[in-house]
């Protein structure tokens, strides 16, 4: 028994208006599935077991992506993460203060810091380069975003965690195969900075965050997320498989002892669990909504939309990362929801799964920025910028995004690199 279309939409619609409503999104998203499934015409009881079999698939991600809090929490607790941030700033200096903003988040975020996580890192040294430089809010923050979107579709981090369990592929491929939509990124967002740069509000004395002195050296702070990724790299190179299930908590715990904060591990497993517990609840009402969309005629109304308007059947992949990641305003459940709805169908037309992946995933960062979503505020809060400002960005911080899904869908879909 299939869910009609009206029943889909109605559980997208549904969980996006309580999410704005500051409804929990996991609960959102439960209540949006049962609305969509009782709407849809399938019954209390088909609802269920829906539900219930669109979380049993992302099962393994969840488990992989709390083991990751390892990592994250090592790197952000310890100062670690601030350690890498003020030295990429260092080295490049004032002149090239922008650049230096994106490539410090993009560097923490591609090592497995959370986005949001990376922008309230960098941004206390970012508000007090923009105080010395004469740049203003909107320029800088611009600049820490697309660092963040640049380092997010290369790295470790639950969103492609998510999509390289959907589609059975190594996380190192799907790494791999983000980097070029990173490099897009890095690229337009040093444009797009640069002409911001002196818009917006200004900084003033009482944007200025203390920074934190007590940190571990560069090296010892490099030391976690290279033994992860060297973890990561055996099975490519030697053919040795490493699952990041045990590759990100070894980084972590290795990192710990590098610095010398083995004191400390118990705090920093404590942090790195809440950080990774509020993911898992997301994909759990992720994997809610999911089962319904997958049991319903949506994707058959989206594909034979793209067959009326004479579009190839790949761009079923890009699209539905786009749709999904605007629905869900995050690109962790937008990858989720897109690869566990369509990712089956985009696979029967011939579309390699490594490729499949990374056009759903580039594809999230379009519109994962959204009011109804957590970075959109906690991003505005790093620079204590008013949300009517913040609003300003959202067109550009999309443009950085559809930059980033045109070169990979060309790459993937259009010059089919990866087969």
């Amino acid at each position: 028994m299939s869910v009609s279309v009206l029943g889909a939409i109605l559980a997208l619609l549904v969980a996006i208006v309580l999410i704005l409503k500051k409804i929990p999104p996991t609960y959102a998203m439960i209540i949006g599935a049962i609305i969509g499934g009782l709407v849809g015409g399938v019954g209390l009881s088909n609802t269920v077991t829906y539900m219930i079999d669109g979380t049993k698939g992302i099962v393994s991600a969840i488990i992989r992506i709390v083991t990751a809090g390892i990592l994250a929490g090592a790197l952000i607790e310890s100062g670690a993460a601030a350690r890498i941030a003020e030295s990429i700033v260092e080295k490049l200096g004032e002149k090239n203060a922008l650049l230096a903003m994106t490539l410090a988040t993009w560097l923490l975020t591609a090592v497995g810091v959370f986005g949001d996580v990376s922008v309230i890192t960098v941004a206390p040294i970012a508000i007090q380069i923009a105080k010395k430089s004469g740049y203003r809010k909107l320029g800088i923050l611009i600049a820490m975003i697309g660092g963040v979107k640049a380092g997010n579709v290369m790295s470790p981090n639950p969103n492609t965690i998510a999509a390289a369990e959907t589609f059975h592929v190594p996380l190192t491929s799907m790494m791999a195969a983000g980097i070029p939509a990173a490099i897009t990124a890095i690229i337009v967002t040093s444009i797009i900075a640069k002409r911001l740069s002196k818009k917006g509000t200004e900084v003033v004395a009482d944007d200025t965050l203390d920074s934190n002195e007590n940190l571990p050296s560069l090296g010892a702070s490099l030391v976690g997320p290279a033994v992860t990724i060297l973890l990561l790299l055996l099975r490519p190179i030697f053919n040795i498989a490493v699952d990041p299930l045990i590759a990100l908590p070894v980084g972590g715990f290795v990192g710990i002892i590098a610095m010398g904060k083995v004191k400390h591990i118990v705090s920093y497993l404590e942090f790195g669990l809440g950080k990774m517990s509020g993911v898992a609840m997301l994909l759990i009402g992720t994997g809610t909504l999911s089962g319904i969309i997958a049991n319903s005629s949506l994707k058959d109304a989206i594909i034979s939309a793209l067959g009326a308007a004479g579009l190839p059947a790949f761009l079923l992949a890009p699209i539905s990362g786009v749709f999904m990641g605007a629905a869900s305003a995050s690109s962790t459940a937008g990858t989720t929801l897109a690869s566990q709805v369509f990712g089956e169908t985009i696979l029967s037309y011939g579309v390699a799964a490594l490729a499949a992946g990374a056009m759903i995933h580039s594809g999230s960062f379009v519109f994962d920025g959204l009011p109804h979503g957590s970075f959109f505020h906690v991003s505005a809060g790093s620079v204590n910028m008013e949300i009517k400002e913040r609003l300003k960005l959202i067109p550009y911080e999309s443009l950085i995004g559809i930059c980033m899904v045109t070169v990979t869908t060309i790459l993937y879909g259009v010059i089919r690199l990866l087969g």
